[in-house]
């Protein structure tokens, strides 16, 4: 695994907000469920620790009232909490559709 690097609340350009909801994560050809803590446009936390020794999971994350976002993500920090998961590449439409979900619970 490669090594975390841990970044304070404050000092991340994407803010989160509380997610609470399941999303599903794809391991060895498995689908783990996981609740996200948080989520914000450059990743999430889930409550949950993907089996094995892995870098890098693909997540689905079925944004309430709108789309199903899947997309690969990098495990960037491990806690007893769960983990959480910088995502790789998101395309325009699943951008939006994050904006669009995160927008209106910002602080």
């Amino acid at each position: 695994m490669s090594a975390a690097i841990e970044v304070s609340s404050t000092a991340r350009f994407h803010p989160r907000v509380e997610a609470g909801f399941m999303v599903k994560l794809l391991v060895d050809g498995r689908v783990v469920l996981a609740k996200a803590r948080d989520l914000s446009m450059a990743g999430l936390f889930v409550l949950q620790h993907p089996p094995g020794r892995k870098d890098k999971v693909t997540v689905a994350i079925p944004l309430p009232g709108d789309r199903e976002i899947v997309t690969s993500c990098w495990i960037r920090r491990i806690t007893d909490e769960g983990v959480a998961l910088e995502f790789e590449g998101v395309d325009w439409d699943d951008m939006f559709a994050l904006a669009r979900f995160l927008h209106p619970r910002l602080p």
